[in-house]
């Protein structure tokens, strides 16, 4: 079988962010929910920055530049960036985190439904069969009580991150033929900023270096590196295969959580894994690729 070193890339950008869920939860402790938001996407814009600073002066590479055309997804882009991750830490605030790991995995669904009724884009039927379990495994995680069948806040909110990076996902392939670390450099500035006024303006903003260099760290590698190589992915697999690989990092990171919380997890929780493991295998064995943009096509031999 040939190597597919885009595979891989989507891979590690899967492993990468994994780890923002449990070290995100630990410093939910110290700093609010939008301050944490504001952090991880900044540390991603600036360590991605002197990346490409880096590489302006070691190489020059060839990828379209930014026109006006791509404007509106790049501005779309940095809205729901603002948006999701704040969602997500007010969730994960909440919410037991490996529950909140999985929960993640809901990301493959909204990308997809957001590929095929917003941007008429075809996915297989493999694919359906990973949403019907994916769709199945959150709904087990969002009612930890099936005797009082009372709904999670938490899980609402980390579904509602999903929804939300599910479409951005979809903007951000808009622009995949731009290069993808300015990409990354333009999400995490602009979306960083973007939530730090919002902090600014809850008065949330608190100047403790250690957990401040802690969460821009975190940033730099989980959602600048991950989102990098996602992105680079994404390229070639498309939105929805990629968003199925991706599909790797909930179960470590539910895998780390236990590990550093020792929790012990709600009954729903294993029937969950082994419906979001079934649907993960269909993602990541949909076909050759799981969707295309109408006219990508002949976009990508130009």
């Amino acid at each position: 079988m040939k190597f597919n070193k885009y595979i891989l890339f989507a891979i590690l950008a899967a492993v990468l962010y994994a780890v923002s869920t449990p070290i995100s939860k630990l410093i939910l402790d110290t700093l609010s929910p939008v301050y944490i938001a504001s952090l991880l996407y900044l540390g991603a814009g600036i360590g991605m920055g002197i990346i490409a600073i880096i590489r302006k002066k070691m190489q020059i590479t060839s990828y379209k530049p930014f026109t006006s055309k791509e404007l509106p997804a790049i501005i779309g882009m940095i809205i729901l960036d603002v948006i999701a991750p704040i969602l997500l830490m007010i969730g994960l605030s909440t919410s037991q985190p490996e529950n909140a790991a999985l929960l993640n995995n809901f990301e493959i669904v909204a990308t997809s439904l957001f590929a095929v009724f917003l941007f008429k884009e075809v996915i297989t039927k493999r694919l359906w069969l990973a949403i019907f379990f994916v769709t199945t495994a959150s709904f087990l995680l969002s009612f930890g009580d099936l005797d009082a069948f009372k709904f999670s806040t938490g899980s609402l909110f980390v579904i509602l991150a999903a929804l939300s990076w599910g479409l951005e996902n979809n903007l951000t392939r808009m622009l995949s033929l731009n290069d993808p670390l300015m990409v990354v450099v333009i999400k995490g500035l602009f979306s960083g900023l973007g939530s730090l006024m919002i902090a600014l303006i809850l008065s949330e903003v608190i100047f403790d270096f250690q957990y401040i260099l802690l969460t821009l760290l975190l940033g730099f590698v989980a959602y600048g590196l991950s989102i990098f190589l996602y992105v680079t992915a994404q390229k070639e697999l498309g939105a929805s295969k990629t968003s199925a690989f991706y599909a790797f990092a909930p179960f470590v990171g539910a895998f780390i959580s236990l590990v550093i919380f020792l929790d012990v997890p709600q009954i729903t929780f294993y029937p969950a894994v082994i419906l979001m493991g079934i649907g993960s295998f269909y993602a990541s064995t949909s076909g050759k690729k799981s969707l295309k943009i109408k006219g990508e096509a002949n976009e990508k031999t130009n």
